[in-house]
């Protein structure tokens, strides 16, 4: 990919070195000032609430908590035999619906959902047809599979597993392990994109690359977020490890987006993609963030692209790290379209524009009471519990926030709580009602080592965590500033959003 003529860019043939370091260090200095932008955000008019509830009609509801109770009998998404043999063995007697369409494929350790939101938004703004499967859900499990921007039916997500239903005890019956409940959902999505049909494809992995069940597509474009240490016991203990098997997403040919990386990470991808005969764009180098300035909801934003500056782009989210996501979602969709490699001009602006206004990403800094503020973010580990307490600082006026943490027993939860600390004035400790939540108990015998006896306040039940959390923020009198920040995992998120009224 071509720098954009004009631009004090570094020069492409500069040492290994110089390259790896360039790309992996981001401007702390970003002028950040208040902004009002209500007329930009109007353009796009407001996002979508894409979280469905329930099906009102009883018989649907009923029908899909019978399909929700056949999937639970399967491997969940923490038990995994590192293979693509059983998914690729479903592909083949499915027909390979999943090269029926082009596709966008995203790995990396965090903000992987919010960047296929915003390609998705793109990609739809441009006319095109598109599906997308993220995971983990906030709430529905049919949050996982999107047409057109929005979650499939009820209906239609039945419809789609009784159709493949034969075909999946067919391959239980031949492989060693039955396919595990990521496995049929990935197959599921490629099916029903295949069905609909699709016009490109946007796929999240579940977890690494190499192995993962949606790695059966050869995607056009390969996407890698940010890399951190997670899932460590899977993936690696170190980021170059965990780069290596996240690598297996590209593939020959292909065009890959880099996000800026460890200087580790961004090594082993490198290598991966001169083996694959891949072009790379790197962020920080062929495209980036030129300006950021907070804005009322979010954050007004110049990108730099694949084929040239896109200025005065509103993105109602929070925080630095999506403006950073923003530039590979449009540098992605750059790739997509050719730009930078068949064509020179840039995409159109004012469609640009009006694509990020209309992006939303629930349970990603989402707002859903007010006096006082509750906010929802699905951080679960310390880079993204660092990114969202940078975001916070930044996005929120909090004179006093509590936080209501309750994570999962197989992350590094020590460091989620470590990165909040300087935040929280008090953090409410629970657990949500999945068996993978860490006991109240636990979590909070490590609050108190990282806040002290007296900031910490332990709730079991969600509900009363919740109540106690908004009692404390209120402490502070109705236009005090006080506010709440729920976390930690996103099934946290996902149930108190539920409690919340939302969905």
């Amino acid at each position: 990919m071509s720098d954009n003529p004009g631009t004090d860019q570094p020069d492409p043939l500069d040492s290994f070195e110089e390259i790896i370091e360039a790309e992996t260090t981001r401007d702390p200095d970003l002028a950040v000032i208040e902004a009002g932008s209500r007329t930009l955000r109007t353009q796009g008019g407001p996002p979508q609430a894409d979280v469905p509830a329930r099906p009102e009609d009883p018989e649907v509801d009923k029908a899909l908590r019978e399909v929700e109770a056949e999937l639970a009998t399967r491997w969940g998404e923490t038990k995994l035999e590192p293979s693509v043999a059983r998914i690729a063995a479903l592909m083949d007697v499915l027909g390979e619906p999943q090269r029926s369409y082009p596709s966008i494929h995203i790995t990396g350790t965090n903000g992987k959902t919010s960047t296929a939101r915003m390609i998705e938004a793109l990609l739809g703004a441009f006319e095109l047809r598109t599906g997308r499967y993220t995971s983990p859900h906030v709430q529905s499990i049919t949050e996982r599979i999107s047409l057109d921007g929005a979650p499939i039916t009820a209906e239609r997500f039945i419809e789609t597993y009784q159709d493949i239903k034969l075909y999946v005890e067919m391959i239980d019956g031949q492989q060693e392990y039955r396919l595990s409940f990521f496995e049929v959902l990935t197959g599921m999505a490629y099916a029903a994109f295949a069905d609909a049909p699709v016009d490109v494809a946007v796929v999240e992995v579940g977890m690494g690359g190499s192995w993962d069940a949606t790695n059966v597509i050869d995607g056009d474009v390969a996407v890698v977020t940010p890399i951190d240490l997670d899932h460590t016991d899977r993936l690696g203990g170190t980021t170059a490890e965990i780069a290596g098997e996240k690598s297996g997403i590209i593939k020959q040919g292909a065009t890959v987006i880099l996000a800026q990386q460890p200087v580790d990470a961004a090594q082993v991808l490198l290598k991966k993609a001169v083996e694959a005969d891949a072009t790379v764009a790197r962020e920080g180098l062929e495209f980036g963030v030129v300006a950021r300035q907070v804005a009322v909801g979010g954050q007004l934003l110049t990108l730099r692209g694949l084929g040239g500056e896109y200025p005065e782009v509103y993105l109602p989210l929070h925080g630095g790290h999506q403006a950073h996501n923003a530039a590979v979602a449009l540098a992605a969709v750059e790739a997509f379209f050719g730009v930078g490699a068949q064509r020179a001009e840039p995409l159109d602006i004012d469609t640009v524009r009006k694509a990020f206004a209309a992006v939303s990403s629930p349970g990603r800094l989402e707002v859903v009471r007010r006096s006082p503020t509750v906010v929802l973010d699905a951080a679960h580990n310390p880079a993204g519990a660092q990114a969202t307490a940078e975001a916070v600082r930044e996005a929120f006026d909090f004179t006093r926030l509590i936080g209501v943490v309750g994570a999962s027993g197989d992350k590094n939860v020590r460091g989620v709580l470590e990165a909040f600390e300087p935040i929280f004035a008090e953090v409410v400790v629970t657990q949500n009602s999945s068996h993978r939540a860490m006991d109240a108990d636990e979590l909070a015998a490590i609050a108190v080592e990282v806040f002290g006896d007296e900031r910490v306040q332990v709730e079991p039940r969600l509900p009363d965590a919740l109540e106690a959390a908004i009692t404390l923020a209120e402490e502070e009198g109705e236009f005090a500033g006080g506010g709440v920040l729920v976390t930690g995992s996103v099934i946290t998120v996902g149930e108190a959003r539920l409690l919340l009224g939302k969905g």
